[in-house]
């Protein structure tokens, strides 16, 4: 298991070398996934040995929210004082997003000539 964490935690560090060496908008923990996907399409018995740690990470991945929630608590404060400008910047936010996403898709369909005229 110790083997496991330690190529995980290697390709995570190897991603944010990469992406902060470079200057690149790319997360480095993305990088190092990609790079760790790479190697286990080309070593599949090594997929196998990291299997069960990483499920083992993914099922008690709630742990992992257990800052963020302290965080929301320690300062329920600040967040009851701004509340109604975070909810309207939130759900902006996401409308916008969503109809720059469709309409991306919309430009996308024409341009590939697979939209239905």
């Amino acid at each position: 298991m110790i083997r496991t964490v330690t190529i995980l935690l290697g390709f995570q560090l190897l991603g944010e070398v990469i992406a902060r060496g470079l200057g690149l908008i790319v997360p480095g923990p993305v990088i190092g996934m990609a790079l760790l996907l790479a190697l286990l399409w080309t070593r599949p018995r090594l997929a196998g040995s990291i299997m069960p740690t990483a499920q083992g990470l993914l099922a008690h991945l709630s742990l992992l929210f257990v800052p963020a929630g302290v965080g929301v608590v320690g300062h329920a404060g600040a967040l009851g004082a701004e509340g109604p400008a975070i909810v309207i910047a939130l759900v902006a936010s996401t409308v916008l997003a969503i109809a720059v996403g469709a309409l991306v898709f919309t430009g996308v369909a024409r341009l590939t000539g697979d939209g239905d005229d």
